[in-house]
């Protein structure tokens, strides 16, 4: 046996005893394997990986040796994945079978795909598809209150023309705040995410003037998808909502409405901090 076999082998003796490691998984002895962690058959585990708690390493998983490769907490990577180095596979995310991944996933990606792109986010309950829009047209506007705290998604009026459609919103009317700035985002590559943030204070109004893309809203606790895909629909995120659009088609224009200037102070960019704002905000107020 060579030296590289014995090192890969001796991880046997030091493993704990909540781990489940198929013994024809190679792993180089310098890897810590933590509690709670399942590698399965073929897996290949080399040195400078870096795993945490609840990992789910599925059959012939190539990690690729080089700059140092960190799998969070509770991430599932699926059979014959290639991980590729100096990524971050963020807390909860899911590499789908076969993927080849060689950029950093946020927190509760699902990605598959060579190259990898995101296709999803776990737990994100489906947003409405909505019997609104008719009524909306007819009515006036209609709102839908969302399973994430304080997000809503608002359906305004169409006025039909021959020369012309026509859709309106009111802000402090059906809006929940006036603006003091707007921004547009289009020319976005398809693969590519933007958001990924929450605010201490802004509030945000999102509406996808041209084409479509798809919003997550996140409260800490709940997480919800929203296809914006039509200009007489937008979608409100209060402060403290983890906000992320992605799946944008090649023609999209989204809008957003912000309540206050621009300040940099007031973004939250890890979600790590973010969980944690939330947490400390629910023991202050019990």
């Amino acid at each position: 046996m060579s030296a590289i076999d014995i090192a890969f082998h001796q991880i046997a003796f030091t493993r704990p005893e909540s781990a489940r490691i198929d013994p024809l998984a190679r792993i180089h002895d310098s890897v810590n394997l933590p509690e709670d962690i399942v590698v399965q058959s073929g897996a290949h585990l080399p040195a400078g990986l870096v795993l945490e708690s609840g990992c789910r390493i599925g059959p012939n998983v190539a990690f690729v040796e080089g700059a140092p490769i960190i799998v969070r907490g509770h991430v599932q990577i699926g059979a014959n994945s290639t991980l590729l180095p100096g990524i971050t596979l963020s807390a909860k995310s899911v590499v789908r079978p076969g993927s080849v991944v060689g950029r950093s996933v946020p927190p509760g990606a699902i990605v598959e795909g060579n190259p990898a792109a995101i296709v999803g986010y776990v737990d994100a309950l489906a947003g409405p598809e909505s019997h609104l829009r008719a009524l909306a047209a007819a009515r006036g506007p209609q709102v839908e209150h969302l399973a994430v705290c304080g997000v809503s998604l608002h359906h305004f009026p169409v006025i039909p023309d021959l020369r012309g459609n026509l859709t309106v919103g009111e802000f402090e009317r059906q809006i929940p705040f006036p603006p003091l700035r707007y921004f547009l985002v289009y020319g976005v590559p398809s693969r590519e995410v933007r958001g990924e943030h929450a605010h201490h204070v802004c509030h945000q109004f999102l509406i996808c003037l041209r084409g479509s893309c798809s919003v997550v809203a996140d409260d800490g606790r709940q997480r919800v998808e929203v296809l914006l895909d039509a200009p007489q629909r937008g979608l409100y995120l209060p402060p403290m909502t983890w906000g992320i659009q992605y799946r944008y088609s090649a023609d999209a224009m989204l809008m957003v409405f912000a309540s206050h200037h621009y300040d940099a102070a007031d973004y939250i960019r890890e979600y790590d901090e973010f969980n944690a704002l939330i947490d400390r905000r629910e023991t202050v107020a019990a």
